[in-house]
């Protein structure tokens, strides 16, 4: 079986994220795949401008209001329809960013929120993809601290990877790599690990999925990470009321999963209870994660309606002016 992985870095070139990048690919390569690497700021990546071109095509097609979809307004502007194009060429991705005050760099941001525009269950649902590509991911963040100063970085980024309908079947947190090559000084003995040997067996790891029949696969990673068993995340909060009705006491912040808390009896640490129906939010399902597109359509409808009520609200606003910032470029 040939297969190929990409390993997307957002980080310097030459750093701590481009290394345990290369050594989970050696192991890829090792393995027979055809293994490719990118850094992000090689690129021209502008960021989502919120249009909603994307979804209002999406819903026209759906609605049969327009033939087919033609992606992103912003597709012929920049390189990301080229990047994603080639990722979708992908059988597995290792998506590597560096971390800034808790949460991702906003390089890699930037690509992951034009991932909408490319949205797989959305373009499954009204026909513009025919099948699911089944890709899976693993997920590295880097930063110069612990977890308390990376509470958000994994999380953020495997809240990205639904848009691609990549199934996160490892992730790891490389802490305490202030430096360039701080991640080939830490040894074992260190609490926080031998970080190119665990690089590398995330490689492994993406390998085994791939040939791992799809509906047999599983997550890779450490079996007690995270508070949700569903995705492993470990933000969970008291559940809201959906635009639907539909209410768990407790919530992944990142799935969706919902249900109750308890004390897991092997770790002692809280753990979220997966209720009867509680994955009937779940992101990394196709079909449930279509859903949103019905609340996007139906919110749009409900603002349309009321359009005439809106406008002059929203011209008085246009014409209310305030003091700026004036740039002088020669």
């Amino acid at each position: 079986m040939s297969f190929k992985v990409m390993a997307v870095c957002a980080g310097r070139h030459n750093g701590n994220g481009e290394m345990l990048a290369k050594e989970a690919l050696c192991a890829v390569q090792e393995a027979g795949g055809e293994v490719e690497m990118i850094n992000l700021f090689d690129y021209n990546i502008l960021p989502c401008t919120g249009c909603e071109g994307c979804t209002m095509q999406m819903g026209k097609v759906g609605a049969g209001l327009q033939k087919e979809y033609h992606g992103c307004v912003l597709k012929k502007k920049d390189d990301v329809d080229a990047i994603i194009s080639e990722i979708q060429t992908c059988q597995g991705v290792i998506f590597v960013a560096p971390t800034y005050d808790l949460t991702p760099s906003s390089v890699y941001t930037r690509l992951a929120q034009r991932f909408l525009a490319y949205e797989l269950s959305f373009l499954l649902a009204i026909g513009a993809v025919k099948e699911n590509p089944h890709t899976v991911a693993g997920l590295i963040s880097v930063g110069g601290s612990m977890h308390d100063w990376q509470s958000l970085a994994l999380e953020s980024m495997q809240a990205t990877m639904f848009t691609m309908s990549m199934q996160v079947v490892d992730r790891y947190m490389a802490q305490r790599d202030g430096r360039p090559g701080n991640c080939a000084v830490w040894g074992a003995e260190n609490p926080w690990g031998a970080q190119l040997e665990r690089a590398r067996k995330m490689g492994e790891n993406i390998v085994k999925a791939i040939q791992t029949p799809v509906e047999e696969r599983c997550w890779l990673g450490d079996p007690d990470d995270g508070v949700c068993p569903n995705c492993h995340s470990s933000l969970v909060y008291p559940g809201d009321k959906h635009w639907d009705g539909i209410e768990f006491p407790w919530e992944c912040a990142v799935c969706g999963a919902g249900g109750d808390i308890y004390v897991n009896d092997k770790t002692g640490r809280p753990q979220l209870r997966i209720a009867e129906n509680g994955l009937i939010r779940d992101r990394n399902d196709d079909k449930a994660r279509a859903e949103h597109l019905n609340e996007i359509n139906k919110t749009r409808d409900e603002f349309f309606a009321h359009i005439e009520e809106v406008k002059p609200i929203m011209d008085k606003y246009a014409k209310m002016t305030f003091p700026t910032i004036e740039i002088k470029r020669d």
